[in-house]
């Protein structure tokens, strides 16, 4: 792994948890941010771009809007961007629009040094395989059906590949863990962290640790099941 990888769990309440992504932006500091456009794109970037200018006045946001069913095109829309932010909304939409540069994306941010920071969907489409929503298994609930993102049986798809466990978001907030905790059991990840909001996860090397106001709950499959353990602001641990 090269650049350290942001995983923010969603909400809106502290600025703090984009401070340590845009301390490793260098240049001209440009935040491209990727928007899935559902018809609010521009609206939707402004509220990004006052976060991370409270969080850090010298960045320049930038809007990187993709219609809904359009694709990322990264070898362009990255020109003259510092550090990738990818956003939240509708979590299958995106892992559709960045369906054709899976592998394309991580190697072209490696290649230009462009940290990569993702907010709750894109958080989400960071890991291998992906968990991009759904709240029933085999037709049983394990999650509120509002947190399906318009889908019904959970879903796990191809990610970006960036971190090596699966990422669910809104954790407390939204209940979501047990989905992650699904998906790990049915052994469709190989381990899983679930992000409570107003929360980082920053992944550097061969270790996560947790900032912020909420908890990280690592997922890890056992013998008889699943084991789960919560870190809080300040507690790391090791990758597997």
């Amino acid at each position: 792994m090269g650049s350290p990888v942001f995983l923010i769990g969603g909400g809106w309440d502290r600025a703090e948890v984009y401070e340590p992504f845009l301390r490793q932006v260098r240049g001209a500091r440009r935040i491209g941010c990727l928007i899935v456009d559902e018809g609010d794109g521009r609206a939707q970037f402004e509220r990004y771009a006052q976060a991370l200018l409270k969080a850090g006045p010298a960045c320049v946001p930038v809007p990187l809007l993709v219609p809904l069913g359009g694709r990322f095109v990264p070898e362009t829309a990255l020109d003259g961007i510092d550090g990738l932010l990818v956003c939240g909304g509708l979590t299958p939409a995106y892992q559709e629009a960045l369906a054709e540069c899976l592998e394309r994306l991580p190697d072209l941010l490696a290649e230009r040094g462009l940290p990569y920071a993702g907010f709750s969907a894109g958080a989400a489409v960071a890991a291998r395989r992906a968990v991009v929503g759904g709240w029933l298994v085999d037709g049983v609930p394990v999650c509120p059906e509002e947190t399906g993102e318009d889908l019904a049986e959970v879903e796990v798809r191809a990610g970006l590949g960036l971190v090596p466990f699966a990422v669910d978001v809104h954790a407390a907030q939204w209940g979501t863990l047990a989905r992650l905790v699904t998906a790990v059991g049915r052994r469709q990840a190989p381990y899983g962290v679930a992000v409570d909001e107003n929360t980082l996860l920053t992944v550097a090397g061969d270790e996560a640790r947790v900032s912020g106001a909420g908890r990280v709950h690592v997922a890890r499959p056992a013998p008889d099941g699943v084991t789960v353990r919560a870190y809080g602001t300040g507690e790391s641990f090791g990758l597997r």
